[in-house]
């Protein structure tokens, strides 16, 4: 139990270091600074260099939030206006940077039309797609995305590289932000680095939904400093500003059962004993039923069953395993899929906070 409570104190002054770069907006990251009308014909921008602070390529309209023509409605939920982008146009900025430090492109981001819809996400030399076919939330979603700064100055690009039915669907944007991250390392104490999730994306937008971390994202250009997203669906980022989290200031929630899979590379001794420790509970947030999360560390594979009730209740596990490499992958997801009950349009499931690995003497 002391050496529990000693990773905690560990994990809460991380936790204050990890602030130092707060998330702020890219130049008219919320698009609220116009286009001259001049150059707008109906919702379509016109002119390469037609919208403050961007350019762009193809067919890409300027939206009011709201019913639109036609029936559809628009989730603009972080401010009044947003970009839509047609089939294969863009936008573009060039921002500064520091070489060799680590970002996280923080955006707000849905679909509009009932078809697959992919928003393509260029930072040189990283680039990839973040589907937005699956609804977490009806009302828009917070997507984060993760590089390390090659140079000065990077171009950033959101690409639409699908051809729709409909020329005019596409992905919607509403508020683009950046944070810089500070690399975590591990400790003496605990072999699992950002253990609380405490250096992660957090949200400076109107958002109560958390931040999705989009799938297939390796460790090197993760938005979650650390960790692996390796599954077919994302995981969310949760603060405590909106969640119930157990611990410091933020958790993850794994929100899309055995498809949204979160995982860690640590160092270890071969045929060592270890033992790893971790909360899971939920999030307060209309998540109810019967939840599993299941843990898995070299061999060894522990199922923690609890039962939510939406009053945001954790509780502790723990098992050991005898490493068998010099590298031990530990990996953790949700065994069912859940939606809240008042939200049955909003995937949840069970949070995951403050994982320990350390060896058993």
């Amino acid at each position: 139990m002391t050496l529990f409570i000693f990773n905690l104190c560990l994990a809460f002054l991380f936790a204050a270091s990890a602030f130092a770069k707060p998330e702020v907006y890219i130049q008219n990251g919320n698009f609220e600074e116009k286009p001259d009308p001049r150059f707008l014909k109906k919702t379509r921008i016109i002119g390469k260099y037609s919208l403050p602070k961007w350019e762009i390529n193809g067919f890409v309209e300027y939206i009011n939030g709201g019913p639109q023509p036609g029936g559809m409605y628009f989730p603009v939920t972080h401010g009044e206006h947003a970009v839509r982008l047609g089939n294969e146009a863009s936008i573009s900025q060039t921002i500064k940077v520091i070489p060799g430090h680590w970002y996280a492109l923080i955006l707000g981001a849905s679909r509009t039309c009932a078809q697959d819809e992919v928003l393509r996400i260029s930072v040189p030399p990283h680039k990839g797609d973040v589907p937005l076919q699956t609804l977490y939330s009806l009302n828009g979603d917070v997507i984060a995305w993760g590089f390390k700064a090659a140079s000065n100055f990077t171009k950033v690009t959101f690409l639409n590289p699908g051809v729709q039915e409909d020329p005019a669907c596409g992905p919607l944007l509403d508020a683009v932000a950046i944070r810089e991250f500070i690399p975590p390392k591990p400790t003496r104490t605990n072999l699992v680095k950002n253990p609380g999730f405490e250096e992660g994306p957090f949200p400076i937008f109107k958002s109560n939904n958390g931040v999705l971390l989009p799938p297939m994202q390796q460790d090197y250009m993760s938005p979650l400093p650390g960790w692996i997203i390796e599954s077919l669906k994302a995981i969310k980022f949760i603060d405590s500003k909106h969640f119930n989290v157990p611990y410091g200031k933020a958790a993850v929630e794994l929100v899309a059962g055995r498809e949204g899979a979160i995982a860690q590379i640590i160092r270890t001794v071969p045929n060592k004993v270890y033992k790893m420790v971790f909360t899971v509970g939920d999030a307060r947030n209309g998540c109810h039923g019967s939840m599993m999360v299941e843990a898995f560390a070299a061999k060894e594979k522990l199922q923690v069953q609890f039962t939510s009730k939406g009053n945001g209740k954790f509780k502790t596990a723990s098992f050991k395993f005898k490493a068998i490499a010099n590298r031990t992958r530990i990996t953790f997801y949700s065994s069912f899929y859940h939606t809240r009950i008042n939200d049955y349009g909003s995937l949840c499931g069970p949070v995951l906070d403050q994982v320990m690995v350390y060896p058993v003497a």
